[in-house]
Formats: structure tokens, sequence, C-alpha cells
């Protein structure tokens, strides 16, 4: 699941992001309004995390664009106790939920877990898909009920593959949700043919059947 942490404090936004990360999310940020929007703009995320009051610019315009452009991302208003009107302009433009400074990350944490739960999967934390069972809350995988061992990028990739069923995934947009924007850097995406092969691999010998089919010229597709 991919976050983008919108803020200026650059301790806070540090903190965020190293504790996002501890719990498997992949994360971005931006200090400020533009990079913000570029990031927006080019970029799809399951959550953003939103501070209102900006160097350059209000975090209630980038709700605004979020509607007006019909992106789904779910948004946490992030902003100082004394910021109500603002966060209600917020709750009133879209945003899901707020969280007023000083916060807990733990808390902050669990309203990123509820907030996607709803949005993706019906409020539902696990996903049920025939033989498979993937527990988004406790980041497992079972097959058969017995549990599979995958690294967090191989979690991430069948999460990611699993939430898009029955499409058609190109290897540029994977690339881009396991390593965030550096897709560019690399050369190939034979990192993806060896996270594809290893997640693959470890599903069938625990017994389940292989969704994962590569579509010729195109990319991946969870099929099922």
């Amino acid at each position: 699941m991919k976050i983008l942490i919108v803020e200026d404090e650059p301790e806070l936004s540090k903190s965020i992001a190293t504790y996002l990360g501890s719990e498997n999310y992949l994360c971005e940020t931006a200090s400020d309004y533009k990079s913000a929007l570029d990031k927006i703009e080019g970029f799809d995320y399951d959550c953003i995390l939103l501070d209102i009051t900006l160097p350059d610019g209000s975090g209630l315009n980038i709700l605004k664009h979020l509607k007006a452009n019909k992106k789904t991302e779910g948004v946490i208003i992030i902003s100082a106790k004394n910021a109500i009107d603002d966060r209600i302009a917020g709750l009133n433009l879209g945003a899901d939920d707020y969280l007023p400074k000083p916060f807990h990350l733990s808390e902050l944490g669990a309203r990123v877990a509820a907030i996607i739960r709803r949005r993706k999967f019906d409020g539902n934390s696990i996903i049920q898909l025939n033989e498979l069972n993937i527990d988004t809350a406790a980041k497992t995988v079972t097959v058969h009920n017995k549990n599979v061992d995958l690294t967090r990028k191989e979690y991430d990739l069948l999460l990611y593959l699993a939430f898009n069923k029955n499409k058609v995934i190109s290897k540029n947009a994977i690339a881009e949700h396991l390593t965030r924007d550096d897709a560019d850097v690399f050369d190939n995406f034979d990192f993806i043919y060896a996270h594809i092969k290893n997640l693959k691999k470890k599903l069938t010998q625990a017994g389940c059947t292989d969704y994962i089919r590569s579509v010729y010229g195109m990319g991946y597709k969870f099929d099922i």
C-alpha cells in the first residue's frame, strides 16, 4: 500500500514515514503544495496524509484538485488543534478523517489501515480468494490455512495484484508501486520478474492455484 505524506515539518514527516514504513507501507513525502500536487498528478496512492497549512498554498486546494480529477485516494487531514475550521472545511471537501497534532503514531497507523480497508476492501481486513487468504491487519498470507512466509515486497506485490484482480497491470505500474517514484532508474524490469517468480513459487508450493498470469507485451494479471 502506497502512502503520500504532505507535511512541511521535516521531523514529523520523517517520523511518520519511518513508522508507516515499519508497518509495510511504501511512503513518499512532499513538504510543500507544489511538490504534493506534482506527485498526486503523476502517481496514484492508497492514502494521503495532508497538512492543511503548507508554505506555498493550502491543502484544501489539494482536496479540491483530487475531487475535480475524480481521484480515489483516501485522505486524512493532520493539522494543529486550533485549526478546527480548516478541518471541517476539509471534511466537507471529501476528506475521510482528521487527526489533530500532536498524535500517537500508532493511532495514525490504525486510521490509515481503516481507511484503506473501507475504500479498497469494503471495510474488511480479510481478503478471501478461494484457498488464498490475505489478512491486511495482521499482514499474513495463508493457503488452505497454512501460513506462507513472504518478504515485504512479495506481500505488497500480492496485495496489489489481488486488489486489481482480473485486470492487466503493466510492468511500469508494478515497478512504480514497488519502488515508489524510482522506477525510471531501472534499465529493465528484471527485478519484477524475480519478485513474481518467487511469489508464484511460494504460493504454489503451499498448494495455491497459480492465479498470476503473464500477459505478453503488457504485464501481469491476477486471474481468478
